[in-house]
């Protein structure tokens, strides 16, 4: 009777670890796609400004649900500094560059953070100093962004002023990475991300009402399918897939938990490709393989005294959302 109550258990486990990776694999390599529909007919910074809202404040009184304590005003400045850098700086700039640059190209440029994390911890005061493998991950998956943004008919080109506003959004995001592995934050993941998500959007409403988006817009002219698509990167992107992500942090390594990073690119471009008609050629084909595996290459050979750093860089999951633990990668998105 034990051994079938502990067998039972451990098919319980393995098929409860089984949907939080697809969760996060799926969902977050999905939000690029669903970022693209909902700004059809939204504003861009209304539209990510009301999603991070809504969901912050939901993963917010969830942590205080499960005990989390209520927040002091120093937490509420460095949520405030995070959601500046890592949601409007990174997930603003991604659905503003989206008007102009296909959600699958997107995901691929965005998921070069890794190799910005690096240089930046390299050119700080002590910083970690690249081995040659790291090195040569660096030069490939720079090399394949430049591939990919070039001008030419086998890709349709990258859109100049799309591609400049993405590489200063991952930029952004991982500089506030970098800035979250020391910054005095929650111990709930979830209070720290919800803090930083009503931070974030409350800045992007802000910044979207500066730049005239409420000037004409109605929600009359909203499409089902814009806000078919808010509703699932509110509900599905920023709570379902982070909370799934925080729970495979604790059940397994980071370094399983954080493979999403090299399946979101290949997902959203085969969506891209599948439901919204955007061209796949060869030279992205390429860079997709190219960049995934630089971003590998760069993640497996990290020290080991920076493996709980590496927890803060992915657990918001792609810049999208696509959120580190302390401050959001994922883009997620």
């Amino acid at each position: 009777m034990a051994t079938r109550t502990l067998i039972e258990r451990q098919h319980h486990s393995l098929a409860l670890m089984v949907a939080a990776f697809a969760a996060v694999y799926l969902i977050w390599g999905s939000t690029y796609l669903a970022i693209r529909f909902a700004i059809e007919t939204i504003p861009p910074f209304l539209m990510a400004g009301s999603r991070f809202v809504v969901a912050g404040t939901i993963l917010y009184w969830i942590s205080r649900a499960m005990g989390g304590g209520r927040p002091v005003r120093s937490d509420w400045r460095t949520a405030a500094l995070l959601g500046a850098m890592m949601f409007l700086g990174g997930n603003g700039g991604v659905v503003w560059a989206e008007q102009r640059v296909p959600s699958g190209l997107t995901a691929l440029l965005i998921a070069t953070e890794p190799l910005w994390i690096c240089l930046i911890d390299w050119m700080m005061p002590g910083g970690l100093r690249p081995n040659w493998r790291v090195a040569v991950g660096l030069l490939i998956g720079f090399a394949a962004s430049a591939l990919l943004v070039a001008p030419g008919k086998a890709s349709g080109g990258v859109d100049p002023a799309g591609a400049a506003v993405l590489l200063i959004a991952t930029l952004s995001w991982a500089c506030g990475s970098m800035f979250s592995r020391h910054a005095k934050l929650p111990k709930s993941p979830l209070m720290a991300a919800g803090m930083q998500m009503v931070c974030g959007g409350l800045l992007l409403f802000v910044v979207g009402s500066a730049s005239g988006e409420w000037s004409g817009f109605r929600i009359s002219d909203v499409s089902a399918r814009s806000l078919l698509a808010l509703a699932y990167l509110t509900s599905f992107g920023a709570i379902v897939a982070f909370t799934s992500y925080s729970w495979l942090l604790k059940v397994t390594t980071p370094a399983k938990a954080s493979t999403y990073a090299y399946v979101n690119p290949v997902i959203a471009v085969i969506l891209g490709w599948a439901l919204a008609g955007e061209p796949l050629s060869i030279r992205t084909g390429f860079a997709t393989v190219t960049i995934v595996v630089a971003v590998l290459m760069i993640n497996s050979h990290r020290a080991p005294s920076h493996e709980h750093e590496q927890v803060n860089d992915v657990a918001f999951g792609g810049m999208d959302d696509e959120p580190s633990y302390a401050g959001c990668e994922a883009p997620h998105v």
